[in-house]
């Protein structure tokens, strides 16, 4: 049974600190999500760890680490719900061949980097018990996505959605973090059939199959959501806990087909019906307690895998300055390069870059799954959460010096009402 009273005391530290440096970092204009990963950082060994080991140890025993990494997760698989649910693939269609070139761009120059520089960082950071393979797949799929939820976020908050920058950006970013997640996928699903031994082909065949369900079957009888809220104005307590439920069983079935539970959450709520106001709805209902509570106890527990400490020494800082270096001019240089070939302009063309160099919450996620699956060691984790911070970081004062809001504001489009598929305000990494 868990130390109820460590629990709530974890959960009321955690809640405290990462309001705290949100705040702070609002003030800074950052996105709120940016300061709560750098509070989760710094509850980890990496500083209070370091500046105060023995109470670090007493409010977060070894022991414990098992609950509040349970809570965590609930709250990330409720998270990759609502950021299925505010991605709508048809939005690529309305952007033409800028969006279509960049998104693929975006994510084969990363990856093929990625994999290069696999070669270098396996002998080094890895070892026999993982496969090459599998090593440098990881490393380009972590390279690879683009935080949705947080670009979008920082494109609310400059009111530049509606943008001709803006409304690229989102249709690559949702791009992205499907095709990111799919690749992870085969990676998870590679890894642990070799461990359980069972023939790969069975699982393909069963994962196809639960995707042709969800998407033929499941996903028409979403839509009744969609009419009930559309004839009523709102959705009954039962019909919100059917949704979550729904949710819950897409992940378990995920889990148990031999991928990862996010997976399934995530695809539930891409076959969610999009209209812009169901999709609001929706995302009012769920998002407050989500972002609020469960999702600083996520970043707290990775805080808690992360020990700076880990990379020590000029080598190791210079594994992770590549690191950083090599994830920035895959995103942000093939973005780039990709959408100023089809035409837009060259400091449009590098703040778009910019943006899908924004990997946030969703490069967390990631980490944590390969570091779960042991595709990475501790070391390469830390490196790589770092990478994540500070692309992360660096995006809002990249973008402004790059792109003032005075001159993309002149591009904006229709009134942010008329924008389609749940995007506008889409709010489950910050506020």
């Amino acid at each position: 049974m868990p130390n109820m009273f460590t629990l709530v005391l974890q959960i009321a530290v955690v809640l405290a600190v990462c309001r705290l440096v949100g705040n702070v970092f609002l003030k800074i204009q950052q996105p709120r999500v940016v300061g709560e990963m750098f509070a989760g950082i710094m509850l980890g060994p990496s500083l209070f760890g370091w500046l105060a080991p023995q109470f670090s140890t007493y409010l977060f025993p070894a022991s414990s680490l098992g609950f509040l990494s349970a809570l965590s997760q609930i709250g990330v698989i409720v998270f990759m719900f609502l950021v299925g649910l505010g991605i709508n693939p048809k939005e690529l269609k309305s952007h033409g061949h800028a969006a279509v070139l960049t998104s693929h761009v975006s994510i084969t120059a990363p990856f093929v980097l990625a994999s290069f520089l696999a070669i270098y960082l396996y002998p080094r950071l890895s070892d026999d018990s993982v496969p090459f393979t599998s090593f440098a797949l990881f490393m380009g799929a972590a390279m690879s996505i683009t935080a949705f939820p947080v670009l979008a976020r920082i494109l609310t908050e400059r009111n530049l959605l509606q943008s001709r920058l803006g409304t690229v950006a989102i249709a690559c970013a949702a791009v992205d973090d499907v095709t990111g997640w799919c690749i992870l996928a085969y990676i998870v699903l590679l890894i642990r059939s070799k461990n359980t031994g069972n023939p790969i082909w069975i699982t393909v065949g069963g994962l196809i199959a639960f995707a042709l369900i969800m998407i033929y079957g499941v996903q028409r009888l979403l839509r009744r959501f969609e009419s009930t809220y559309r004839n009523r104005g709102q959705l009954s307590d039962n019909a919100l806990a059917l949704m979550i439920l729904l949710a819950l069983i897409s992940a378990l079935c995920t889990e148990w087909l031999g991928i990862h539970l996010l997976f399934g959450s995530f695809l539930m709520g891409a076959i969610m019906p999009k209209e812009q106001k169901f999709v609001r709805y929706v995302l009012d209902r769920f998002e407050t307690i989500v972002v609020t509570l469960l999702l600083p106890l996520f970043f707290a527990f990775t805080g808690l895998r992360t020990n700076i400490g880990l990379v020590k020494g000029p080598e190791m800082w210079k594994y992770c300055g590549v690191i950083i270096l090599v994830a920035t001019l895959g995103k942000l240089g093939g973005s780039m390069v990709a959408s100023w070939w089809t035409g837009m302009p060259a400091r449009e063309a590098a703040g778009l870059g910019t943006l899908m160099n924004t990997r946030g919450l969703m490069e967390l996620v990631i980490l944590n799954i390969g570091l779960d699956i042991k595709v990475i060691s501790p070391a390469l984790f830390s490196m790589m959460v770092l990478m994540a911070l500070t692309t992360t970081f660096m995006t809002s004062p990249l973008l402004q010096a790059i792109c003032p809001d005075k001159m993309l504001r002149t591009q904006l489009e229709p009134e942010p009402e008329q924008f389609e598929g749940g995007q506008l305000g889409f709010n489950p990494a910050g506020d």
